[in-house]
């Protein structure tokens, strides 16, 4: 496929039509959830003041469904993509609607990643590390699953506050996508990764006009398992394909929130001999509510850390002009937080966290 002239116009028909499906549908999907049942009734883990719809996810798959389906027919193992986000979406939405057990969703989960890497070959077969690389043979596939089954649990975690898990999500794609771009024309298989990247963004967008604080609309986990599988997909799909020496690190520090948090709740739970499902308000979107920030401003905090660490990771690796930018949010962010923490009292209790 040759370089267009301008590398970021292939990105922007997928990310407008994702943004407008996913923003129209969402009206419709909310109305599906209320005559169905997938519904999130105050009281309990759940502090909003009237019932909300939890199908949310069905919003964002067809944003991602008909950017891929109309522009993607050039790209490998679009179709396959593109199966296995449905089934993904379409099972969790059970849980949406009936509360599974999280060895239910831990299956679901599993599944879905064993179809990617050893159904459709979507695998990390090296990890480029700064002085060589490791080559990962027979242990590509596990490998895979692990990273894959990671990942959706790590935005599933992520999303205890209106807005937060969309947003981040949002920003770390564009940071998968100014990656792509880059190496554009010297890496083949960056133009999947700009599609993807584009449609999810979209998505993403288009989602939070109804799931920012106060959100209208929640996710759920048909929602958070969707874009945690195709987050996981787009950083297999931009490392797999490429000899840079950007590897999965990029995307791996720009994750560092999610990821880390996830990685701290699974220790902590086994520390304590409690399994690594049950619930517990120690996660840090939780921290900060209990600091006194709204969920408005936890929301725009994570956004800011992810997008600094997002531009420190393409700094390390040529970006260099990113860097000031980076420093520039984390100055206003640390400002805002500082302030914002000084004018209000530590709130008496938090919101209870959300199951695996």
């Amino acid at each position: 496929m040759p370089t267009p002239a301008n590398p970021w116009l292939p990105a922007l028909p997928p990310f407008l039509l994702a943004l407008a499906v996913t923003a129209a549908s969402v009206p419709f999907v909310r109305r599906l959830s209320f005559r169905v049942g997938a519904v999130a009734r105050p009281g309990g883990r759940h502090l909003h003041p009237r019932p909300t719809g939890r199908l949310g996810g069905l919003a964002l798959l067809l944003g991602v469904v008909a950017a891929v389906a109309a522009f993607g027919r050039g790209i490998g193992s679009w179709a396959e993509i593109l199966g296995i986000s449905v089934v993904v979406t379409v099972l969790l939405a059970l849980d949406d609607r009936f509360d599974l057990a999280p060895w239910t969703k831990l299956v679901f989960q599993t599944g879905s990643a064993i179809v990617v890497a050893a159904g459709f070959g979507i695998t990390i077969t090296s990890v480029h590390l700064p002085f060589a690389v490791l080559e990962l043979s027979w242990l590509a596939i596990p490998v895979t699953v692990v990273w894959l089954v990671g990942m959706q649990n790590s935005i599933n975690l992520l999303d205890g506050v209106d807005g937060l898990a969309a947003g981040v999500v949002g920003i770390v794609a564009g940071i998968l996508l100014v990656a792509a771009i880059d190496r554009l024309g010297r890496s083949p298989g960056q133009a999947g990764v700009i599609l993807l990247s584009a449609a999810v963004i979209g998505a993403c967008l288009g989602f939070l006009v109804f799931n920012f604080a106060p959100a209208r609309i929640f996710m759920g986990d048909s929602g958070a398992h969707l874009l945690g599988l195709l987050t996981g997909i787009i950083t297999i799909v931009g490392v797999a394909k490429t000899t840079a020496a950007l590897a999965l690190f990029v995307p791996v520090v720009a994750l560092a929130l999610p990821i880390g948090d996830t990685a701290f709740a699974i220790v902590r739970r086994r520390l304590a001999g409690r399994s690594p499902a049950a619930a517990d308000t120690r996660h840090l979107h939780y921290r900060l509510l209990a600091l006194g920030l709204s969920p408005r401003e936890t929301a725009v905090a994570f956004y800011l850390v992810t997008a600094i660490l997002g531009c420190l990771g393409l700094a390390i690796y040529g970006h260099r002009k990113i860097l000031a930018v980076a420093l520039v949010l984390l100055g206003v962010g640390l400002v805002l937080l500082l302030r914002r923490v000084r004018r209000r009292r530590p709130l008496a209790a938090t919101a209870p966290e959300r199951s695996l």
